[in-house]
C-alpha cells in the first residue's frame, strides 16, 4: 500500500495522467489523433527537444539556466551543413563530431562567463543567445544550406530503420535519455550536480568543485544542443540561418519545467523530463488537428511554463510545510 501511494503522489505519475487525459480528450474530438500515424508524428516531434532537454535539466538542477540552446543548435547545424556543402565526399559521420564539438565549446563559453565573472546565467545566456545567432548569420552570409548538400545517409536517420521502421533519430533521443539517467544516478559527478543545486553554499564545504561542475553542465548542454543541431539537418534536410533553432529554447524549457525540474535547483528526474517532452509533443501534434495556427504555439508554451512554475511553487511550499510539521 505504501509503495502504491508513493507512486501515485510522484510528479511523474501526474504527467503521465495528463498525457492520457489529453490524448483521450483530443481523440474524442478528432478520432484520427488516436492512430499509429499520429503516434509516429508525435515521436518525430520529440527527439530534438528530448536531446537538448537532457542538458537543460542538468543546468537547471545545478541552479542555472541556459537560454542559448536554440542559438547553439543553429550555429552547430550551420557550420556542419556548410562543411558538407564545401567539402564534398567528407565522411558524414564526422558531422556528429564537429556539431557536438562546436556545441560543447559554445557551452564552455557560457560556463566560463558564469563562473569566472560570477554573472547570472540568465543574463549571460540571454546575451549569448543573440551573439551565437548573429554568428550564424555571419559565418553563413545569411545563406541557407540546401537539401542536396545534406548527406543522404544523415537524412535517412530521420526516415526509417531496420527496427519496425522506427527512425534512428528516435532511438538516439532515448539513448541520450538513458545515458543521462545513468550519469545522474550512478556517477559521483552526477550526484554532485544535485548537491550543488540543493545547497550552493554548502557544496564547497562538502568537497564539490563548484567551478568545474558548473563548466561541465554548461558544456554538456552545449554538446547536446550541437547533437540536436545535426539531427535538425537530418530531420528537415536543410539549415536556414533565420529559423534553425529559433524559439527552440522555449520548447525545451517548457518540457523540462513541466517535467518536474525545479528552477530553484536540486530537483528533477530524467523520467519526468521524458514525459514532459512527450506531453509537449502531444500538444504540438494536436494543434493542427484542432485548427489552432502554429503562431499560437509560443503562447501555449508560455502558458505551460507559467502553469508548471505555479505547480512547482505549490509543491515546494507543501514540502516546507510538511517539514515544519514533522519537526514540530
Amino acid at each position: 500500500m505504501n509503495a502504491l501511494r508513493s507512486i501515485l503522489v510522484r510528479r511523474e505519475t501526474g504527467i503521465a495522467v495528463m498525457i492520457v487525459l489529453f490524448t483521450v480528450v483530443v481523440s474524442l474530438y478528432k478520432p484520427q489523433f488516436f492512430t499509429l500515424n499520429s503516434l509516429r508524428v508525435i515521436l518525430l516531434l520529440t527527439p530534438l527537444v528530448m536531446i537538448a532537454a537532457m542538458g537543460q535539466m542538468l543546468v537547471l538542477v545545478a541552479r542555472h539556466v541556459d537560454l542559448s540552446i536554440g542559438s547553439m543548435l543553429g550555429l552547430s547545424a550551420m557550420v556542419t551543413g556548410m562543411m558538407f556543402r564545401d567539402m564534398p565526399g567528407i565522411p558524414w559521420g564526422l558531422g556528429f563530431v564537429v556539431a557536438i564539438g562546436i556545441g560543447a565549446l559554445l557551452g564552455l563559453v557560457n560556463g566560463a562567463l558564469v563562473t569566472l565573472f560570477r554573472l547570472p546565467a540568465i543574463i549571460v545566456t540571454l546575451g549569448t543567445l543573440n551573439l551565437y545567432r548573429g554568428l550564424t548569420f555571419i559565418v553563413s552570409n545569411a545563406r541557407q544550406v540546401d537539401r542536396q548538400f545534406i548527406p543522404s545517409e544523415l537524412k535517412a536517420m530521420s526516415q526509417t530503420s531496420p527496427i519496425l521502421g522506427i527512425p534512428w533519430i528516435i532511438f538516439m533521443a532515448f539513448a541520450v535519455a538513458l545515458a543521462t539517467y545513468w550519469f545522474v544516478m550512478h556517477t559521483r559527478v552526477g550526484r554532485q550536480i544535485f548537491a550543488l543545486g540543493s545547497n550552493p553554499v554548502a557544496a564547497p564545504l562538502r568537497g564539490i568543485k563548484v567551478t568545474q561542475v558548473t563548466l561541465l553542465v554548461f558544456a554538456i548542454s552545449g554538446a547536446l544542443s550541437g547533437l540536436a543541431g545535426i539531427m535538425y539537418a537530418s530531420r528537415w534536410g536543410f539549415v536556414n540561418p533565420s529559423n534553425t533553432g529559433f524559439g527552440f529554447e522555449f520548447q525545451v524549457i517548457a518540457a523540462v519545467v513541466i517535467g518536474g525540474v525545479s528552477i530553484n535547483g536540486g530537483v528533477g528526474s530524467v523520467l519526468g523530463v521524458v514525459l514532459g517532452v512527450l506531453l509537449m509533443g502531444c500538444v504540438a501534434a494536436a494543434l493542427p488537428l484542432l485548427g489552432i495556427p502554429g503562431t499560437a504555439q509560443g503562447a501555449i508554451y508560455g502558458a505551460v511554463i507559467l502553469v508548471a512554475l505555479l505547480i512547482d511553487r505549490s509543491v515546494r511550499q507543501q514540502g516546507i510545510a510538511g517539514l515544519r510539521i514533522a519537526r514540530a
